[in-house]
């Protein structure tokens, strides 16, 4: 895979990669740059979520879940200091449909966690990431209700080993 960025003066580029789309990428004015674009871990985070996005909902479709709406939310945590990496993250779906099956939901999660997104597969191994969902039965007009919520927990992922760490001592 490869990036390209170009300088469009101060602290503005614009992105393309092998598929060819573009995107803007901009510093915050309080930096020198005039707000003009994505921040890079803003990407970062984008890309996370939009990784596993496509292979929950993928998966879901594949086992016939009525699925009407669907989102993910990614919050991530930074160091205080520079490079203000990440330090940990959580990623929440909320999915909405018809008797959507919890284990689905599930499985679904844990197969974009353990063998599908390459985004958390790399993220995974340096922060914690944890995996939230939420169900909602959809009603009408655009109403919905929770059914359940809960999380999956990423027995290869760095929360996992802490966790297991934790209780070894």
């Amino acid at each position: 895979m490869n990036a390209d960025l170009t300088w469009h003066g101060g602290l503005s580029f614009t992105g393309t990669a092998d598929s060819g789309f573009t995107v803007n990428l901009g510093g915050d004015v309080e930096v020198g740059g005039a707000n003009d674009g994505f921040r890079p871990m803003e990407l970062m985070a984008v890309s996370l979520g939009g990784c596993t996005a496509m292979d929950v909902i993928s998966i879901l479709r594949k086992k016939r879940q009525d699925v009407t709406d669907f989102e993910v939310k990614v919050h991530t945590e930074r160091a205080e200091r520079h490079p203000k990496v990440f330090t940990s993250a959580v990623i929440e779906y909320f999915v909405t449909g018809h008797n959507v099956d919890e284990k689905a939901v599930v499985r679904s999660i844990e197969l974009s966690a353990t063998r599908y997104c390459p985004a958390q597969g790399m993220l995974d191994k340096i922060i914690p990431i944890r995996l939230l969902y939420k169900i909602y039965e959809a009603g009408e007009n655009g109403e919905r209700t929770l059914v359940t919520e809960g999380e999956y927990l990423n027995p290869k992922g760095l929360l996992a080993q802490g966790e297991t760490e934790a209780a070894e001592k």
